[in-house]
């Protein structure tokens, strides 16, 4: 079994660390301070082919592996979470549901514009009521003629705002089974259409350049060829992309638990009391071997599920697994790197200050850690409990 990592992905990685630590990172601070959204930052991502980087070349992508993408974002939330969780929400939620289900003439209309980075696509799924239940979904999509029309709200929309959001697929209840369940359906809505609207952006404790916002559906009309994958098939297919998009996550987790570590080491070597630098006390030592563990760990599951979607298997259980691992490892990150720059940490012009408040989301988005709990204890029971 061999861990390393090839050429292309070294280089890949490598390429990416130098262009976030030199075009993201110095502007961090002041992109968390204003909120402005980053869009220099997604010229750069998009000119090193980032946006298309995991998807098939027969669709205009790079060709790339999972693998390779998931250490793009582990760089990228190293310098800017904010601007991570922006690349992530574009490829793992915006396009890939495109790619994946999208018939040849949705990918061809709208596949160019998100591969080179020229637009954002969203992933309208969260609503007020149906969070961790998906299958709540309120909003409801009605036939009339060749027509969808579409009322509902979503909540906590990543990307649905900017200045070059282009559109967003969302779930939408069509209909009913034959045993009374909700057919969910997943459905593509451009901006401009008649009857969608965007709220205001949140106001949020992290990713404040991040783009978040309500979506607003009042008889909106779209095409019934802007069903995205087969009438019903909408849960299933949203359930299918949040697996990938979990081991999205775990990377980016990783990158802002390694700067939480990276500034830890850095101002522990800086930092004297008693005469001597913090990190030659043992009290300190240990905090930093214990995140150096923890995040080593992360990044290994990280990994391993990236690989098992290489290899074309469902990560399932792995991906859970991943996701609350790394997810939890960057939070206990951020509070140590707090607690070893002290008053210091505390202070918004520190860095771990923002790393502290960007954090806490990864346990929540994309699949709380609760629900992650669940999925995987569903797996490990599996073969003792027949109805798990």
């Amino acid at each position: 079994m061999n861990f390393d990592l090839t050429g292309e992905q070294v280089q890949i990685r490598d390429t990416v660390r130098d262009f976030a630590r030199r075009e993201i990172a110095p502007r961090a601070a002041h992109h968390d301070e204003t909120g402005e959204f980053p869009y220099d930052a997604l010229r750069g991502m998009a000119r090193l082919g980032l946006f298309a980087l995991p998807f098939p070349e027969g669709d205009g992508g790079a060709g790339g592996d999972f693998l390779s993408y998931c250490l793009v974002l582990e760089e990228v939330a190293r310098a800017d979470a904010s601007v991570a969780i922006t690349l992530e929400a574009a490829v793992s939620l915006g396009i890939a549901p495109i790619v994946e289900f999208g018939t040849a003439e949705q990918r061809a209309r709208w596949l160019p514009q998100l591969l080179g980075g020229e637009g954002l696509w969203a992933f309208g799924l969260t609503e007020s009521e149906a969070g961790s239940d998906a299958g709540g979904t309120q909003t409801r999509a009605v036939r009339d003629g060749g027509d969808f029309v579409i009322n509902g709200r979503k909540v906590f929309i990543t990307n649905a705002g900017t200045d070059i959001s282009a559109g967003v697929t969302l779930t939408a209840v069509t209909g009913v089974d034959k045993g009374g369940r909700k057919q969910i359906s997943a459905i593509a809505v451009e901006r401009g259409t008649a009857g969608y609207t965007q709220g205001p952006r949140y106001r949020k404790l992290g990713w404040h350049a991040s783009d978040t916002r309500e979506l607003i559906f009042d008889d909106c009309r779209v095409p019934t060829a802007n069903l995205v994958g087969p009438e019903g098939g909408g849960f299933r297919q949203f359930l299918h992309i949040l697996e990938a998009g979990r081991v999205a996550i775990a990377a980016l987790a990783v990158g802002v638990a390694q700067a939480c570590l990276d500034a830890s080491l850095e101002y522990s070597a800086q930092r004297r009391q008693f005469g001597a630098a913090i990190a030659t006390f043992q009290a300190t030592q240990f905090k930093l071997a214990d995140m150096a563990t923890q995040i080593e760990l992360a990044r290994l599951m990280t990994h391993k599920a990236a690989c098992i979607i290489d290899d074309g298997r469902e990560p399932g259980m792995y991906a859970s697994m991943a996701k609350l691992h790394a997810s939890e490892v960057a939070t206990a990150a951020a509070n140590q790197a707090v607690q070893i720059h002290g008053g210091y940490g505390f202070m918004e012009e520190s860095r771990v200050a923002r790393y502290y408040r960007d954090v806490k989301v990864n346990e929540i988005g994309e699949g709380t850690s609760e629900i992650q709990r669940i999925l995987i204890a569903r797996e490990v029971l599996r073969p003792y409990l027949a109805d798990v």
